[in-house]
């Protein structure tokens, strides 16, 4: 039987108060108060992903954007997203993002390429006054900009690939690209199994690219294709592959290994961090102790600021200023999470939630 919670009395984590010096996710301190700051720059930035793997993104959030705070929640429950209906991830999408609204965030990132291709237009029509940012757009601009050929290979879920989101993004951008679309389900297994190394994680990155090396290996000679106005012109090889799901950046090494380092690999990780950066700005809403030139504030303990190597960073003083949540199985989230994060995570750090 559920309690009610008489009005204006504290109804759990969603009224905790933020504080730089707080500590462990179990104590109160986990949201900054609009009605004790009267400043919307002081509030978090909230994350979400089917599951882990929007960890990657919140990883390149805390190098990019360090003061800031952070809510992600990693719906375990109900993963993986990229088999599901349009219909199914919308509904999803909706109550995933309404429980972080809940926590009064200033800017909200759909950590999930699934997601994003099929929610993002409902979520900005449910939240009209809320920055809703998704890894789609990010990542076709980084894409269109570091090919070279005009030759751009997409790896995402059987969602994404099927909605053909990063086509229509990349068409946008580069009408004249010629983007390939492989889904490859099994590799949100491996990243979420850990298994990103070794024989099993290189038979599979193979069989899925297939199709690149096979191109690769015939060349110019015989590969054709029409591009728009009549024209036919020879194929070039693929030079950009887009990593289209947030679960992939763990197995870049054996991805990179199994194409050659002539592609070029595009983490949209990375430049959807620098789309929230640019669109924090354009609102006035970073963080105080942020630089303007979006260096790391010079007022603040550098152990407190993430930096590259797991032996030169204070993760205390970086998890002070995260509070991660889950739908499921925070044990597992904790393990494999700190493998997406890059440092370690205990399921006494997490709170469950229910959607």
């Amino acid at each position: 039987m559920n309690e009610q919670t008489p009005a204006g009395k504290n109804s759990g984590p969603a009224d905790f108060v933020f504080s730089p010096d707080h500590e462990p996710r179990n104590s109160p301190g986990v949201r900054p108060s609009l009605s004790q700051s009267g400043d919307k720059k002081l509030l978090p930035v909230g994350i979400f992903d089917s599951g882990v793997g929007g960890l990657t993104v919140l990883a390149e959030l805390l190098k990019r954007l360090p003061y800031e705070y952070y809510y992600y929640l990693g719906d375990t429950a109900r993963l993986p997203y990229g088999t599901k209906s349009n219909g199914t991830i919308v509904r999803y999408s909706l109550q995933v993002a309404e429980k972080l609204v809940e926590r009064n965030i200033k800017l909200l990132v759909v950590a999930c390429n699934t997601a994003t291709a099929a929610a993002l237009p409902h979520l900005r029509k449910a939240y009209p006054h809320l920055p809703v940012l998704g890894v789609v757009e990010p990542g076709a601009r980084a894409a269109c900009k570091i090919s070279r050929n005009g030759s751009i290979v997409v790896l995402g879920t059987e969602s994404t690939i099927r909605g053909q989101a990063y086509t229509k993004a990349i068409h946008a951008l580069r009408p004249d690209a010629r983007v390939t679309g492989i889904a490859c389900t099994l590799f949100v297994s491996l990243a979420e199994e850990g298994w990103i190394t070794g024989h099993v994680a290189e038979a599979i990155t193979a069989r899925y690219l297939a199709p690149i090396l096979e191109h690769r290996t015939a060349g110019l000679q015989d590969a054709k294709e029409n591009v728009p106005g009549g024209r036919a012109r020879q194929a070039a090889p693929p030079d950009c592959l887009v990593l289209g799901c947030t679960h992939f950046p763990p197995l870049v090494p054996v991805i990179q290994s199994v194409v050659g380092d002539t592609v070029t690999l595009v983490d949209s990780a990375a430049t959807t961090a620098e789309a929230v950066e640019e669109r924090l700005r354009e609102l006035n809403l970073l963080h105080p102790d942020q630089a303007p030139d979006g260096a790391k504030g010079a007022d603040r303990a550098t152990e407190d600021c993430p930096v590259d190597g797991p032996h030169d960073r204070d993760d205390s003083g970086i998890l002070s200023r995260l509070h991660l949540l889950t739908t499921d199985a925070p044990e597992r989230f904790a393990r494999v999470g700190s493998l997406f994060l890059g440092m370690p995570l205990t399921s006494a750090s997490l709170e469950l939630v229910a959607l």
